[in-house]
């Protein structure tokens, strides 16, 4: 697909390099000579300097040809404005990056007279993240499938659990037969378990299966953590606004200190249910003073990746449960786990994220697209949901007498109001949702998961 990014920031770079790895056609516009001079010495795209609003500038970079263009500047009205131009220019499908909660009630409308495909707002994506995360306090990462009726959720096996030790296939016996253990992660090694496979203490397993299922077999194997009642969160940006809202929704009590004495103003109205702190929330004594110790869950939302990664190992010195830390700069996520700060969030990969998912169905919008994609285990594996369609080769067909491609696992069903974590004897339907976990693997179509002569002779 040609794909033009508007926009050379951290999204607009993280967009482009993650649209090329998928083999797409992808050019960035940007007035900053900067950036584009590092996407061109490390990307495979195409750079062109200049304003993504000009009619030249576009015609240049072939917008009408482009299937996608993205818009993704720091400017929400100058996104809209390069989209409606992209549109009556030619492009075939245009997205816009708008973050302003002042917009928030009007996306449906402005999706509609300004012709967008889809909206994305990072923030707000990334305050859904994290509140998913504090919401289930066992958990490191919670990715909802199948409209909330399926959930992934990852967990680190600690010392003296019951799990450690134990092969795939004692777990349904022993522990829990409603939940399937789908992937894992053991140092740096992202592994697609199969029954054999036995787990040792300090790997990163990921489970899935119905919300209940999954609190269940959490408590069974000794993670009884206990639910979030109170947070902290340091930084007042947009993503402490929308979590303040999440968390209000959820029951959780929340203070958020920022140092800008204006933007406590601003939130304090807004917020009206959070305690707002004017303060430097990277000095101990601040937290000391606002009893840290005593909160349930530590965010940590500044613009800056070292304070964010500062204050977090303090609270988890101080003895704070659950701590979520905001990093920009994704690769390092591994070493920052290894401190002890289980829980990373990037709003550019959950960008990323979901404009592969839109990509991947643009390629295949005549198939069985992709509904839901999320990169899992530190994006080494990912986790996806197709829904059968009348293109699907291999309905009512038993799942043992399918060869799939290798790296790929079933690794549930969900058909109506019924969760059905698979085994060998049942099949897919028509209407299902179907959630992979896949390593190693890129593909848009569900089809696509068949091992060349992967269906039995007799079809």
């Amino acid at each position: 697909m040609k794909i033009i990014i508007i926009g050379d920031g951290k999204i607009g770079y993280a967009l482009a390099e993650n649209l090329s790895k998928e083999g797409n056609d992808v050019t960035i516009i940007d007035k900053d000579p900067e950036p584009l001079k590092k996407a061109s010495e490390y990307l495979d795209v195409m750079c062109i300097k200049g304003n993504g609003v000009s009619t030249k500038v576009l015609l240049e970079a072939g917008v009408k040809e482009a299937d996608l263009l993205i818009a993704a500047t720091n400017s929400d009205e100058m996104n809209m404005v390069c989209c409606l131009t992209a549109k009556k220019l030619g492009a075939a499908h245009t997205i816009a990056r708008i973050r302003d909660p002042e917009y928030a009630d009007e996306l449906s409308v402005l999706k509609r007279e300004l012709g967008l495909d889809m909206v994305i707002n990072p923030e707000l994506e990334c305050a859904n993240e994290i509140g998913r995360v504090l919401s289930h306090p066992a958990a490191v990462d919670v990715e909802p499938f199948a409209k909330g009726r399926v959930e992934l959720v990852g967990l680190k096996v600690l010392e003296g659990m019951p799990l450690a030790g134990m092969k795939l296939k004692e777990i349904s016996a022993k522990i829990c037969s409603t939940i399937l253990i789908g992937a894992a992660l053991r140092g740096d090694e992202a592994i697609i378990p199969n029954g054999d496979f036995q787990i040792e203490e300090n790997d990163m397993i990921y489970v899935i299966g119905r919300p209940p299922d999954v609190h269940d077999f959490c408590s069974r194997v000794g993670l009884h953590s206990n639910k979030v009642r109170h947070a902290m969160i340091v930084g007042g940006g947009r993503i402490a606004y929308y979590l303040a809202q999440y968390l209000d929704e959820a029951k959780i009590k929340a203070k958020i200190i920022e140092i800008d004495k204006d933007r406590c103003y601003e939130l304090s109205e807004l917020l009206p249910n959070t305690l707002i702190i004017n303060g430097d929330g990277s000095e101990e004594t601040v937290l000391n003073s606002e009893n840290l110790k005593d909160m349930d869950a530590f965010v940590a939302v500044t613009g800056r990746d070292e304070e964010n990664l500062l204050t977090s190992l303090y609270a988890r010195q101080c003895g704070v449960h659950r701590i979520v830390a905001k990093i920009n700069r994704i690769a390092y996520a591994s070493l920052i786990k290894s401190l002890g700060i289980d829980s990373v969030v990037s709003p550019k990969q959950i960008t990323a994220n979901g404009i592969i998912k839109y990509v991947r169905g643009l390629k295949n919008a005549m198939g069985n697209p992709v509904e839901t994609l999320y990169r899992i285990i530190d994006g080494r594996a990912e986790a996806l949901e197709f829904i059968a369609g009348q293109s699907t080769k291999f309905l009512n067909i038993p799942l043992r007498d399918l060869k799939l491609k290798k790296g790929i696992l079933v690794a549930a069903i969900a058909r109506k109001n019924q969760i059905i974590i698979p085994h060998g004897n049942d099949v897919i339907k028509l209407g299902d949702s179907v959630i992979l976990i896949v390593k190693d693997q890129r593909f848009s179509d569900f089809n696509d998961i068949l091992a060349p002569g992967g269906l039995p002779d007799e079809l």
